[in-house]
């Protein structure tokens, strides 16, 4: 049982498969023979494709991965670096946009030049 992207239907929009999972990504995974064997064994044995049995498998490892602290510690010294950098963004531009011009100096006209 093995699933080609060029055999499925693109999945709507609004689902995949009528599960309601929202705008859907192809993603490319290489396994060895052995286990991409044994995976369609058990999507043939559960009568369901290769893509139904990875999918909540990936959802529960993004859950146990967003549960662990470490990982929490990151992403907030990842989010406060994102905002630093933004902040020195918004600033730069500010300085741009909201500059008043400075006032022309008068030029004092040339000096003809001698004959």
């Amino acid at each position: 049982m093995s699933e080609s992207n060029a055999t499925t239907p693109p999945a709507s929009a609004a689902s995949a498969n009528g599960l309601d999972y929202g705008p859907i990504k192809p993603l490319g995974v290489r396994l060895n023979e052995s286990t991409r064997t044994q995976l369609d064994i058990i999507a043939q044995l559960n009568d369901r494709t290769v893509t139904d049995e990875v999918r909540p498998a990936i959802e529960a490892w993004i859950d146990k991965t967003r549960a662990n602290p470490a990982i929490q510690r990151r992403a907030k010294d990842v989010r406060d670096e994102i905002e630093r950098e933004a902040a020195g963004k918004r600033d730069a531009i500010a300085a741009i946009v909201d500059a008043t011009p400075a006032p022309k100096s008068s030029r004092t006209p040339p000096k003809p030049q001698g004959t």
